[in-house]
């Protein structure tokens, strides 16, 4: 039976048999003896993408000092609010924070993104914003569904892989599902890696 570690682009973690291309942490181990989870979702605001094969070492998804979660491709964990790791990419994360409107330390950004996650989640303060203005790998979502931004395109996103795309030109605005400090550092030039499904 499927885990339920996989991480969709609203953060929310699920069981599902489709596999993903990296994986992240978030903070710590937050997983039951069991590996099930209670209410937690993480253990501290620390979240990262990492290498999901890292000079060949072997870890158990849900071990003793921390809980995996597994995404589709980079575009995803962004989405979720998930930054580079500095241990196993550390080049990827030094210069995706080189990329903020100010350089930031990971701790600083952590923080900020810890605010965006959950402000997110608030119907109050959804950010609608215009399709036009926005980089490629940022993610809005389309009548609930996640679709990420590449070129003229918007791909629809699912566990398994990209699937419809429809022009960027047929929607005007949609809900961000990208944390802004990230879609910042997208258009600022950071070039995350995507599922082959994007081509």
């Amino acid at each position: 039976m499927p885990l339920q570690n996989r991480v969709n682009p609203f953060g929310d973690l699920i069981a599902t048999p489709a596999h993903g291309t990296m994986m992240g942490n978030r903070g710590g181990k937050f997983h039951r003896d069991d590996r099930t989870l209670g209410k937690r979702r993480w253990c501290s605001r620390h979240w990262i993408c990492c290498d999901l094969h890292y000079k060949n070492a072997k870890h158990d998804a849900m071990g003793q000092y921390y809980t995996s979660v597994f995404f589709l491709d980079e575009v995803t964990a962004l989405a979720a609010g998930h930054r580079p790791c500095f241990f196993c990419r550390r080049k990827d994360a030094q210069h995706f924070l080189s990329l903020a409107a100010s350089p930031l330390m990971a701790d600083a950004a952590d923080r900020i993104l810890h605010e965006q996650r959950f402000a997110s989640r608030q119907k109050a303060v959804t950010q609608k914003r215009a399709i036009a203005d926005l980089p490629d790998a940022a993610m809005v979502a389309i009548e609930g569904v996640p679709h990420a931004v590449r070129g003229d395109r918007l791909l629809r996103w699912s566990f398994e892989g990209y699937g419809d795309a429809r022009p960027r030109r047929a929607m005007k605005h949609a809900t961000l599902i990208t944390p802004p400090l990230f879609v910042t550092i997208l258009a600022n030039g950071f070039r995350p890696r995507w599922h082959d499904s994007a081509r």
